[in-house]
Formats: structure tokens, sequence, C-alpha cells
């Protein structure tokens, strides 16, 4: 006779394989090239990286598509300011290429909002650009909200940031201006959600001719 404790067995048994099924079906092998820019949905995916308000340092590897963590002088990196103002990430099948005057790199972007595990995925909105340069490469980043489940969520225009939540702006020209120390980052200003977007499709159309050259 099946008793009630064999029952419950069998179906922690069965959780846990479906369990090891998802997260096996979920895998992502890389970053960059295995997630579409533009969701089903029609909104622009981003990567995150590192979690608003932490230090760690990581990236998505350029050579295996994960995220690892930064290594500076042999050890983890780890930011010497406080914590990022905001989820840092990267936007998938997109290029600044160095043609162009970019770091060869993915799009960069800050999502504003609430904390957000490293390695989610999530839809996003432009609102807006911080123009910058590091090292004398253009190295703009892109600003983000989520499309839902944010405070930030309502925001549809960089006018709006600024009008609704004063003083975000600011927060970010003065992070990103320090947090490698005086004088490494030069902050150019800001520009909106319309040029946000060009350059959003410019760096898709760029990530798109790469790899048929290649």
């Amino acid at each position: 006779m099946v008793t009630l404790k064999y029952v419950i067995f069998i179906m922690k048994l069965l959780f846990l394989f479906f369990l090891f099924a998802c997260n096996s079906f979920n895998e992502i092998e890389s970053y960059i090239h295995d997630i579409e820019p533009v969701s089903i949905s029609g909104n622009i995916n981003a990567v995150i990286e590192i979690p608003s308000g932490t230090h760690d340092k990581f990236e998505v590897s350029k050579e295996t598509g994960q995220i690892v963590q930064d290594i500076e002088d042999g050890l983890p990196r780890k930011i010497k300011y406080i914590g990022y103002p905001g989820n840092y990430g990267m936007i998938p099948k997109t290029l600044l290429s160095p043609e162009t005057g970019g770091d060869g790199d993915p799009l960069d972007v800050i999502v504003l909002g609430e904390q957000l595990q490293k390695g989610s995925v999530v839809e996003i909105k432009l609102i807006g650009i911080l123009k910058m340069l590091d090292n004398s490469e253009i190295d703009d980043k892109l600003i983000a909200v989520r499309v839902n489940n944010s405070i930030f969520s309502s925001v549809t225009s960089f006018n709006e940031l600024k009008r609704s939540y004063q003083g975000v702006i600011e927060i970010l020209e003065i992070w990103f201006t320090n947090y490698k120390g005086s004088k490494k980052i030069a902050v150019r200003g800001f520009e909106n959600e319309q040029r946000a977007l060009e350059i959003f499709k410019s760096a898709c159309q760029q990530y798109k001719n790469y790899n048929d050259k290649n």
C-alpha cells in the first residue's frame, strides 16, 4: 500500500527534476550572441552585469560570452567609490566598433530602479544617454528604465526623468565622473531618448555587419 510519506518523497523528486530541467533549458551559452536585442514583445533587452549598490566589477567576456569577475593587478576588481547608482549591464547583439570611435564592446546601459540580479535579462525603455570619454575612446552609457515592475517604469523621456526625479541626472554625472578617480573620465553631457534609440539601432547594425564579415 502506498503511504503518504512515499507520495511526498516522489513529489519532492519530481519537483527537483523540474527545477533541474528548467535550469538546463534556460542556460545561456553566450549573453552577447544568444539573446536578441529586442524581445518578442518589442522591447529592448538588457543583460545585468552589476546589481545597483554593489562594488564588485563584473562584465560579459567577449571570449566566453559569460559574466566574469574583472581582474585588476591579479585581484578581483572592486569599485573604490560608493556603489553603482543603478543596475549596470549591456545590450546583446550590439557593437560599438573601433572604426566609429567605439571601444569594440556591446552597448553599455545603466538601468535605474530597484536592484536586479546579476545575469538577469530585463526588458527596458531607453530614456537618454550619458556622453563619456574614457582614455579618449567613446564610452557612452545608455540610460534606461524597466518596462514594468519598477518605480521608474512610468518614465518615458529624458525630460520626464529630470522633471519627476530631480537630482538623478546629477547623481549619474557625479558618479561616472569620479568612480575611476579624478580626471580619468570626461563627461560630455546628456542626450535624449530619440538619440539613444538611434545609437541602439546603429550598434545593432554594426554587430550585424561585423558578424557578416567574420
